[in-house]
């Protein structure tokens, strides 16, 4: 017979033992993720990728975060934020064009989050359905200013409200005024008046730091994207963040570019061997420009946009610390495109021609910056942002398609902070590296029909640096534009134009095209772009 001591014993190390398998067992906690991405900015506007814009706080995460040197998006506002979202091609998400519906059998990230226990919030552009004019040019224009309601601004079921985001405060459309924005809504309900001292970036500010409020006193991690509209033209800036960069850009794009260049250089960003800085792909000369004080000013206001967007991650990164979530959560900073060539679109469409109060809006102006005016700053401008690549927004050569991107997770990659990483991703990877760090698993159906499984990879061995690429073959086309890469072998052309061919491991910036001293690269390629292009449904297949 066992006495009572020994029972006493035995009970006592049966019971220590089951305290340890049950520590044992507990699994940590899940990670938040805050995704911020900026509408239109080029791949060198940031100071810690080479600009001279002041950017402290998106710097920081990238000092004590990773500097990825080689990230792809899509090229444009839709398709990039389409596979951002999905981990699709844009074109099997449903985004073949402009202003067209987001597939229903594609699921977002907030979607499959949100069915696995993530609180999951938006806030900004959502530019994923369905954008419709109205008839009536006229009416169009009064639908723009706010001066006339015309119920959805798209198909409800495609609202991000209604696509997984719990809490959406935004605006549907892809183009806003800064100062009164159209399409502004919070999940369906439009939001019909705002206040005289309105700012859209700071409304998508105050809202992030509204939920992140919010989040802190939940159980449950989150997932919070925060969609800039900034710095999308129009030009619309506060004036004391115009101040700041009033004799910045007097110098002119051409010195701009060189001075960027040459601190990438220093930053060990780029080298000059592999990396040789292209001519503005503009074709302009800052000394023939007949107008350089607008010039400078259109940047001025441009950099003025960014440096405000910086202000509000400060104030993010604040709100994570001041509620203990900052060091579980994983923070990623990017682009959806490069900097916009765009200029001199005329009121239609998606473009005010007159305010609330019905004053005219300027188009062009002299002084751009303000809630009456409307500015873009061109293709020169762009050029220089995009340095050291060539060509902008909506192109498939890297000026359109290289995005920066900053990865920052204290509790996870402490041990990466300050690097520079050159493995080679894109988009459509965000959408999987946000599903194994939340420990998620991707559904078998969504929305009531059987779910397109992501092409994307998860992005974790590229954090460690475990790999340097997770694709062999990555894909781009958008209106009539198109690349290929394989390995280090990258093919680009423009709309209606033939392939030129760079071999990145000599020529990374696309200047010396081998197209025609090498046919047959250029045919294997093309047989392979093809076949993926008939895939995707962009050509019909023979």
């Amino acid at each position: 017979m066992i006495k009572p001591i020994v029972k006493l014993l035995l009970g006592a190390i049966l019971f220590t033992g089951c305290i340890t398998s049950k520590k044992k067992e507990t699994k940590p906690p899940r990670p938040n993720i805050l995704l911020i991405m900026l509408d239109d900015m080029g791949y060198s506007d940031l100071g810690s990728y080479g600009g001279e814009v002041n950017t402290p706080n998106i710097d920081r995460l990238a000092t004590d975060g990773i500097r990825f040197t080689q990230m792809n998006n899509c090229a444009r506002c839709c398709p990039t934020r389409a596979s951002l979202l999905t981990g699709q091609y844009p074109h099997i998400a449903g985004i073949n064009g402009m202003g067209v519906n987001l597939s229903m059998n594609t699921a977002t990230i907030a979607e499959v989050l949100k069915e696995n226990g993530y609180s999951t919030g938006m806030t900004g552009k959502w530019h994923l359905s369905q954008t419709k004019a109205l008839n009536n040019h006229n009416e169009q224009l009064r639908w723009l200013a706010n001066q006339t309601d015309h119920g959805p601004f798209s198909p409800l079921e495609n609202y991000p409200c209604n696509r997984g985001f719990q809490e959406h405060w935004g605006n549907i459309w892809g183009v806003v005024n800064f100062f009164d924005p159209f399409s502004l809504v919070h999940n369906e309900e439009p939001i019909k008046e705002v206040p005289d001292d309105f700012y859209m970036t700071d409304f998508i500010t105050d809202k992030s730091l509204d939920l992140l409020d919010q989040y802190s006193k939940d159980d449950k991690p989150f997932f919070l994207y925060v969609a800039h509209t900034a710095p999308h033209w129009p030009l619309h800036a506060l004036p004391e963040d115009i101040e700041k960069y009033k004799d910045t850009y007097k110098c002119g794009w051409d010195e701009i570019r060189k001075n960027r260049y040459q601190r990438m250089v220093e930053m060990g960003l780029v080298d000059q061997e592999t990396y040789p800085l292209p001519e503005n792909s503009s074709g302009k000369k800052w000394d023939d420009c007949d107008n350089k004080e607008y010039e400078a000013a259109c940047m001025s206001v441009h950099a003025a946009m960014i440096d405000h967007v910086d202000q509000g991650v400060g104030k993010l990164i604040q709100k994570l610390k001041e509620t203990n979530q900052y060091e579980n959560t994983l923070i990623m900073v990017l682009s959806d495109n490069g900097a916009s060539y765009e200029r001199g679109y005329p009121p239609g469409f998606d473009r005010p021609g007159f305010t609330r109060d019905s004053v005219m809006i300027e188009y062009n102006a002299s002084n751009p910056g303000s809630k009456t005016t409307w500015n873009y700053i061109g293709n020169a401008w762009a050029s220089a942002s995009n340095t050291p690549f060539r060509y902008w927004k909506k192109e498939s050569y890297q000026g359109g398609t290289a995005t920066p991107f900053i990865v920052h997770w204290p509790k996870e990659l402490s041990s990466q902070a300050n690097t520079l990483n050159r493995s080679v991703a894109h988009v459509i990877d965000v959408m999987p590296t946000c599903l194994e760090a939340a420990g998620a698993n991707y559904p078998d159906s969504i929305n009531g029909q059987k779910a397109l499984k992501p092409v994307g990879k998860s992005m974790m061995p590229l954090f460690t640096g475990k790999l340097s690429t997770v694709h062999d073959t990555l894909y781009w086309e958008h209106e009539g534009g198109k690349a290929i890469r394989t390995g280090n072998w990258r093919m680009a052309a423009l709309p209606g134009q033939n392939w030129e061919l760079f071999n990145l491991t000599k020529d990374h910036t696309e200047t010396k095209n081998l197209a025609e001293a090498m046919p047959e690269k250029v045919a294997e390629l093309s047989k392979v772009w093809e076949s993926w292009a008939i895939d995707n449904g962009i050509i019909a297949k023979n």
